[in-house]
């Protein structure tokens, strides 16, 4: 552990606001020398590590040789989903995220400048710093609301923090409980805490579903200070995403409802939220506003994004639509306007996107959106649909849809899904997924869809993918493959006597 855990507590010191937080990512120091500063002596101050934890979501911090595709929640979204299906990255570019495309990250295990390394310490680092703020609950100070405010936020990113690592190094929740997923830490961690052994995926669960709770009693009748704090609503969010991957349905069904009721946000039309760059917006539920001195330029969202703006995408690694999704709109579906057909620089490859734009290329700014309302009627309604409750599923998919295409309607029915992403059923089911495809491409992660929902997915050129990312000869029709499930990193074994290299490693392969 002590190799993990070495960077702990971010962003403390001159960050009492998310504004003000330094322009380094991270500032790291051992979270024994926390003891005595007061930073967690009452709530109002409990702000600056709080806020801290929160710049690190949004920053650049992995070792060098990763900085530019490690830019905290946004890439790993994005990672997830240029390893799916509808998001095509049409050459390797400068190289940043063009090996998790291609799926060949898993073998650099020992490496701190690659992907295992770089999620497992983001999460855990995440995870450590809500425990050295969970642990001061009881003495904390200060308006008990206030407290609410502080520890509920900690409970929720813990929970999310375990259910990311969750899904990035075990297989999927169902059918999968007793297998081995990762540690759980519920105390503050320290440069000599000896490590935990690898907990099952049901006991990560657990955990996760503890915290959420938790993190919704304590949140509930608080006021957010910053739309990058997760508020009641949020935490609601979250729990109806972690019950999609459980399959319960009736509690994914009531949690999105709940987070749409409680977060106040609204469908907007497609002209209203152009670039997908504005946190103010009325639909965005959680995101982080980015000023002009907390851009990381070339290492960030957007510069992977936008091939109008300066950054990585305007070098030659264009983000695309497949075209076998694009052709899945109505003509009249006002999403097209997302990605352009006609754009020269399409080649061969998929349709070039306009979704995601810098909002001022100079500064290199634009927010992060992280979560939007829209999918939270997408979710009660594949919620709805599996319990048979076709109505209300028809209702909330047409919150969304009215809002997309002019007279939309489904008389669709039943609940089959293809063995591939690509055999068409033509049910309810499939037409809700298909529009969750369409209206989140690009920001939650396909490949954690396509795990969930057990399915399997081809590449083809037809779709505009490049012969080099085809994947021909991988598993990518098994949807339990280990293809997705990354490995731990080497540094953890170094530093953890309780978990065994020989043992506890995950696949390097794409099967055990």
């Amino acid at each position: 552990m002590k190799k993990i855990f070495k960077y702990l507590f971010v962003g403390l010191m001159g960050c009492a606001t998310l504004s003000s937080c330094l322009e380094s990512a991270l500032e790291t120091a051992p979270t024994d020398s926390m003891s005595g500063t007061g930073l967690l002596a009452n709530a109002n101050a409990a702000l600056v590590p709080l806020n801290g934890i929160y710049r690190s979501m949004y920053a650049s911090w992995s070792p060098t040789g990763n900085t530019h595709q490690s830019f905290g929640i946004s890439s790993y979204n994005l990672m997830a989903e240029v390893m799916g299906e509808d998001f095509i990255q049409a050459a390797q570019g400068s190289g940043w995220f063009w090996y998790d495309c291609l799926y060949m990250v898993k073998d650099r295990y020992t490496s701190s400048a690659w992907r295992s390394y770089d999620l497992w310490n983001g999460y855990y680092t995440w995870v450590s710093n809500a425990n050295y703020i969970l642990a001061a609950e009881e003495s904390m100070e200060g308006d008990q609301t206030d407290i609410n405010y502080i520890m509920g936020q900690a409970h929720a990113i813990r929970a999310y923090s375990y259910f990311m690592l969750a899904q990035s190094f075990a297989r999927t929740y169902k059918g999968h409980e007793s297998e081995p997923c990762c540690p759980i830490y519920t105390e503050p961690t320290v440069a000599g805490t000896q490590g935990q052994p690898r907990s099952t995926v049901q006991q990560v669960y657990d955990q996760i579903l503890s915290d959420i709770n938790t993190a919704i009693e304590l949140l509930n009748g608080t006021t957010r200070k910053h739309i990058t704090h997760i508020n009641y609503a949020t935490a609601l969010g979250l729990k109806a995403r972690i019950a999609l991957v459980m399959e319960d349905w009736t509690t994914a069904k009531e949690a999105a409802k709940a987070a749409i009721e409680a977060s106040g946000c609204r469908v907007l039309p497609v002209a209203s939220f152009t670039g997908l760059n504005n946190s103010d917006a009325a639909n965005v539920m959680w995101g982080a506003k980015i000023i002009s001195d907390q851009s990381t330029m070339y290492a960030s969202f957007f510069s992977h994004m936008d091939a109008d703006g300066t950054g990585y995408a305007n070098s030659g690694a264009y983000k695309q639509i497949s075209k076998l999704l694009y052709d899945e709109m109505d003509a009249k579906d006002t999403r097209r306007a997302w990605w352009d057909p006609t754009d020269e620089r399409n080649g061969d490859c998929g349709y070039m996107q306009n979704k995601f734009k810098f909002a001022d290329t100079q500064t290199w700014t634009g927010d992060y959106i992280w979560m939007r309302v829209e999918e939270m009627y997408l979710t009660a309604a594949e919620a709805e649909c599996r319990l048979g409750e076709e109505a209300a599923a028809k209702e909330d998919l047409n919150a969304v849809m009215s809002q997309r295409v002019e007279g939309y309607t489904c008389t669709k029915t039943g609940t089959a899904l293809g063995k591939l992403t690509t055999d068409m059923t033509g049910s309810l089911l499939e037409e809700i997924i298909t529009q969750r495809r369409i209206e989140l491409w690009g920001e939650i992660g396909r490949i954690y869809d396509i795990r969930r929902l057990k399915q399997g997915f081809v590449r083809t050129t037809a779709m505009g993918w490049p012969t080099a990312a085809l994947l021909t000869n991988r598993p990518t029709d098994d949807p339990e493959s280990y293809m997705w499930v990354l490995t731990i990193p080497q540094s953890e074994f170094d530093g953890n006597a309780n978990m065994n290299p020989v043992t506890d490693q995950n696949p390097v392969g794409d099967t055990k």
